[in-house]
């Protein structure tokens, strides 16, 4: 009885082995050594799971993140004061939050961009502006003229054209005629001018602020930069931009909006390269808080944050506003956006008194200052940012 009831012989447990790390030689007890710190996974792998480490480092968001925006965006301040009083964990780093809004405000910003102009593109749809002006006979002329309107009233026939855009149609037809016009009545003075040997009069589209060279302008064949410290293969590049640059501001000067939508275009790499010198304003501006740099640049990474974040919403209100088409919702939509908008500078303007914790003069005098300051910053480096999207692109 008692040898049939008698507990089995527990067999030995074969002793679980441990990959050797390969800096010191100790056993792995997990994804990093003991011993050295050294962890188990070098950069020597699959792309793809090296990508997604990067992106887990930088963005690493999780539930966080909702108790990270809502305060971002209702509570001025509040994300700022909770980091520096210590309560960090739970929320989102700042940096984190801050790069994690600029790249989804960026690609907001692009794909509303481009899903305006693959929708309703009235420059190009207009693109028969540039051959009307530069037509040389009356009927070339009228060929471009019955062009450029049979394209717009394709345009008018796309389905929930919401009635702003028709209106546009109605305006860029009206232009396109009045252009055609003046096109013909010039064609008939130069006709006239020839038949009577006379030279033709100045032709009104004629570029009058071409870019000269050596006295001459340019041309970059005829007339090329030269600069003759530079190599050959700079001047080409530099008469390449000149020519991408001209095509770009005509087409800016056709409709406005193209430049405009570039200014979007540019904006969050801007601001993210701003960032630190808003910073920098905040500490020279509040010096006398005795505040280290770093407090400053959590206040600028806060507050960039929530720009981003109200660049997203507009991007977002913007395409919601172009799918709705007219009434109720359109109305409501717009309400919503231009609320975005005034809550943009009311947020700032308070977050700033939260933080530093000053009266109303003095803060309304010092934000009044740094934002003067920084909105100079921010024309200046929008400007270069345009420039260099007028020659690049």
């Amino acid at each position: 009885m008692n040898s049939e009831t008698a507990a089995a012989p527990i067999a030995p447990v074969a002793a679980e082995e441990h990959k050797p790390c390969a800096n010191c030689g100790a056993p792995m007890y997990g994804p990093f050594c003991y011993a050295c710190g050294q962890p188990e996974k070098g950069m020597v792998r699959h792309l793809a799971s090296v990508m997604s480490d990067v992106a887990d480092t930088i963005f690493n968001v999780d539930s966080r993140i909702f108790r990270s925006i809502l305060p971002l965006y209702f509570r001025p301040g509040y994300l700022t004061n909770e980091y520096f009083v210590g309560r960090r964990t739970r929320y989102v780093t700042p940096f984190r939050l801050f790069f994690f809004l600029c790249v989804i405000s960026f690609f907001a910003i692009q794909f509303a961009l481009n899903l305006n102009d693959a929708k309703f593109d009235l420059l190009k749809v207009a693109a028969g502006r540039g051959s009307i002006e530069q037509s040389m006979t009356e009927p070339e002329l009228d060929k471009h003229l019955k062009e450029a309107m049979s394209r717009l009233e394709d345009a008018r026939k796309l389905p929930q054209i919401p009635a702003d855009d028709a209106a546009e149609l109605d305006r860029v037809m009206a232009n396109l005629r009045q252009q055609a016009d003046k096109r013909r009545a010039w064609l008939q003075r130069k006709q006239q001018a020839e038949a009577k040997g006379e030279p033709p009069p100045p032709d009104p589209n004629a570029d009058g602020d071409d870019l000269n060279f050596d006295g001459s302008p340019w041309d970059p064949v005829a007339n090329p930069i030269r600069i003759t410290w530079l190599p050959a293969f700079a001047n080409a590049k530099l008469n390449e931009m000149a020519v991408r640059a001209r095509d770009n501001i005509k087409a800016a000067r056709q409709d406005p909006r193209h430049l405009i939508a570039g200014i979007f275009s540019v904006l969050p790499q801007t601001l993210f390269v701003l960032m630190p010198l808003f910073a920098v304003l905040l500490k020279i501006v509040y010096i006398f808080k005795r505040r280290l740099y770093m407090e400053h640049l959590m206040v600028a990474l806060h507050s960039h944050a929530f720009i981003f974040l109200s660049l997203l919403l507009i991007a977002l209100l913007s395409m919601l506003k172009s799918a709705a088409g007219d009434g109720g919702l359109r109305a409501l939509v717009s309400l919503i956006e231009a609320a975005v908008w005034i809550w943009l500078p009311i947020y700032l303007f308070l977050m700033q008194k939260k933080v530093y914790k000053q009266g109303w003069f003095m803060t309304t005098f010092k934000y009044s200052l740094i934002g003067v300051a920084y909105l100079i910053l921010l024309c200046f480096g929008l400007a270069g940012a345009l420039v260099a999207t007028l020659t690049l692109a």
